[in-house]
Parts: C-alpha cells; structure tokens; sequence
C-alpha cells in the first residue's frame, strides 16, 4: 500500500467518526442481574505469528525482532519512536532459499505514526479488517526488498508509535526483519550492520504458531431461556494466551494479551439476540468484523467516539474474579459496544488492538 492509500485510510476513518456514527458506546442503563458465561470449543489453527512488541520503547538503531517463516504468516509490529530525534522502521524480507521465491501479501492495516496510540491502534485494526490487500514481492536468490517499498517513506516523529500487522504467503523459506533505523539512511544498506537489540522487561516478541483461533459457541443459544450470557477474550484463565519462542536467543516467551491472533467467534442463536462487547482491562479502541448470512462488514469498537473502558469500575478484583468464575452481576455501569442483533448463525472475527488492553467480554443478551 502506498503512502497516498495510508493517508486516505486514516482520512476516511477520522470522517467517518465524526460523520457517520449514530450507536452510542456509553454505559447502558439496564437493571442489574446475573449474566453468566456460556461455554465454547476452542480451536487454535492457521500458520505462523512473527511478532515485534520489544522493546516497545525503542532508545537506539537496530534489529528488533528476526525469524524466518514459510507458508502461511502474520507479522505485527508495535513499537515507539523513543530516541528523541526522527526514526524510521522498516519490515525487510530476505530470501534465504537457493532458488526464486514469492510473497503474497493477503491482508494488511499500517497508518500513519503518531502520538496519539488508541487512534493508531483502531484505525490500522480497522484496515486490517476491511480485508481488501492484496500485494506480491518477488524475490531472487539471497535478494533483499521492503515488504512494503513506502515504508521508508514514512518518518516517526519523537514520541509517535508505529503498529502495523499483514497476512502473507512465502512458497519458499523468508527471513523477516524488524528495523529501526536513522531517518537519512538506507534500510537496506542499514540492515548489514545492524544489531540485535534486547528485549526490554515485557519480553512482548516471538515467533508463534498456530496464528489463529476459533471460539465456537457449544449450544444454540437461547434469549428466552438463558439469561444474559457472556464468553471472555484474553483472560489467560478461560481464554490461554499464546507460548512461543524468541528466535533471537530461544527463550520460551507469552503473548500477553494474544496480541495479532486472529479470532473467530462463532455463535447460533435460536431467536433474535443483541451481541454487545464489554472492555475489562481498561482502555480499548478497535475494531470486529461479522459475516452473518450474505451480510457482513466491519463495526468500530466503540461507535461514536476513539476508546472507552476507562472507568475505574472494570478494575474491580472481585468482578474479575466473578466472570473468571462463571457468574457476575450485568451491571449499569459496564460500557457496552453494540455488535447488533442477530438470529441463527453469526460469525465476528475479532482481534486484539494493538495499544488497547484485554481482556474482553462479548455479552449476548435478550433483544429488549
């Protein structure tokens, strides 16, 4: 995607905040009652997550995260510009097969940096759930190109964050680097000299398999019968974060939060049901996408305005540990974002924001 497309992206996602959306996402005024969590399958699938998130805060030139990946792959990368003086970073894909190879570039979201982080957040979410990429890199033997040509294009400022996350295909063996470099430099020049920069304290890189997951739904669920009832998103007790390796130094490492899994939430309702979702761990900004029948889109999270889940309410131990149990009161001081009404089956695929924090409920409720 070219530097004019990143512009009108984030152009068009800015308009259409201020434009086009009419559902609120402040808190709900509803009686209090019990909700409880329904259970789910889970099933983890897919290819391979390269993922570059440390050290989040950058301090000086270098490699921050390399592997190399065949097949199916997610690479996400999450960094801030923390040098104090102009930087640029760059995704470099070497091929490291002995004859010609091809990247296929499927999907992808990467706006413009900036400093203010939930926007950069939902806006390259956003992107990346429209679903309309589709870029191809060919490469000789032991050739070395930008995954994307306009990212040394792009300038981050002092204190800007730089995120972006792509879905691609390599028929061959490719290695992928994660570079920070001067902003008067070459990358790829840059790249023969560059070291290996250390993992900061969150220890937030790897290489992941098995870059998606199905959460489905066990039963049809019942307006009439069951209540309100809820499943949990990145909570590491119901819902497992993901163990990979760093293949810098091979140390076993955790995504916390699952940060670039790729979820898909399937459900079956016997009868119209409102979907809504709920932030637990404090700021959220991002974006779903659902399929439901011949219809689907994309929905913001929340409508109306960048974030939400702010309020001191979501962080009480003891609601956290009540939905962790099964059972919680459905408050009128919990946010909701509203996913829409639906009845048979409904699909969303869901992925964790970056600069937003997990876990998440999803609450299906009655439609009055």
């Amino acid at each position: 995607m070219n530097l004019k497309k990143f512009l009108t992206a984030t152009i068009t996602f800015f308009t259409s905040l201020s434009m086009t959306f009419t559902t609120s996402a402040t808190s709900r005024n509803v009686n209090s009652t019990i909700m409880h969590r329904l259970p789910v399958d889970t099933m983890d699938t897919g290819g391979t997550l390269i993922f570059s998130d440390s050290p989040e805060y950058v301090r000086r030139n270098g490699i921050l995260y390399e592997d190399t990946v065949r097949g199916n792959a997610r690479i996400l990368f999450y960094h801030l510009n923390d040098t104090g003086v102009k930087k640029k970073l760059a995704v470099i894909v070497e091929n490291v097969s002995p004859i010609a190879n091809k990247i296929e570039i499927t999907r992808g979201g990467f706006t413009l940096p900036d400093k203010n982080f939930l926007s950069v957040g939902k806006s390259t979410q956003l992107m990346y759930m429209q679903d309309n990429f589709n870029d191809t890199i060919k490469l000789a033997k032991g050739e070395r190109k930008l995954f994307q040509a306009d990212m040394d294009k792009v300038t981050i400022e002092a204190g800007q964050l730089c995120y972006g996350v792509y879905d691609f295909t390599a028929n061959k063996p490719v290695k992928i680097y994660v570079l920070m470099y001067p902003s008067n430099a070459n990358p790829l020049t840059f790249l023969d000299s560059a070291k290996i920069l250390p993992k900061d304290e969150h220890k937030l890189r790897g290489t992941f398999k098995h870059m998606n997951r199905t959460l489905r739904l066990r039963k049809a669920y019942d307006p009439k019968v069951d209540g309100i009832g809820y499943i949990l998103i990145g909570d590491n007790a119901t819902d497992f974060f993901k163990k990979g390796i760093d293949a810098t130094d091979g140390e076993e490492v955790v995504n916390y939060g699952n940060y670039g899994i790729n979820y898909t939430l399937e459900f079956r309702t016997k009868s119209t049901t409102r979907f809504c979702l709920c932030p637990r761990g404090g700021y959220y900004a991002g974006a779903m996408r659902f399929q439901h029948g011949n219809n689907s889109g994309t929905i913001l999270t929340p409508t109306g305005k960048i974030y939400f889940g702010d309020k001191d309410f979501y962080q009480s131990e003891s609601l956290n540990k009540s939905l962790e149990d099964g059972q919680a009161i459905f408050h009128s001081k919990l946010e909701l974002s509203e996913l829409g009404s639906y009845s048979g089956k409904i699909k969303f695929e869901y992925s964790p924001p970056g600069a937003s924090n997990l876990p998440v409920h999803i609450i299906l409720l009655p439609p009055d």
